[in-house]
């Protein structure tokens, strides 16, 4: 990913930001131009929950080009506790230990370097949460 992409990209990788629509309502993740219910163009700014539930999730065993050190990792399906649903990385659990329905919470963490001298992209990632 470009340096100047990265950083336009920053309020929803690292804050949870998006939109909601001005109209009706609807909840856009990621931010789109127009609204999924109604085409509206008007949005305000909507911080999601950092907590949910997991939905689904998959095990990457054989990862794409970039990701070659990673393995295995789970990406999941969250449904957060405002019926949001995203998909993300979970993090801070081993792929035996993870169920469908438990609970998850946003965690700021890593996710690739751009090369040995490169940029270090962050972004958020979901963790089980500790009771």
């Amino acid at each position: 990913m470009s340096v100047p992409r990265y950083w336009r990209e920053i309020p929803r990788r690292t804050r949870l930001e998006t939109v909601k629509c001005s109209e009706c309502g609807t909840v856009a993740y990621p931010p789109r131009a127009r609204c999924g219910k109604c085409g509206s163009s008007n949005f305000e700014n909507y911080r999601l929950p950092e907590k949910g539930r997991l939905v689904t999730f998959t095990i990457v065993r054989n990862p794409p080009k970039g990701f070659e050190k990673m393995p295995p990792y789970i990406i999941g399906v969250v449904r957060l506790e405002d019926g949001t649903i995203i998909t993300s990385q979970l993090t801070d659990v081993e792929p035996e230990d993870v169920s469908v329905g438990m609970e998850v919470e946003a965690a700021f963490r890593k996710v690739v370097e751009d090369g040995d001298s490169g940029i270090i992209q962050y972004a958020i990632k979901f963790r089980p949460v500790v009771k």
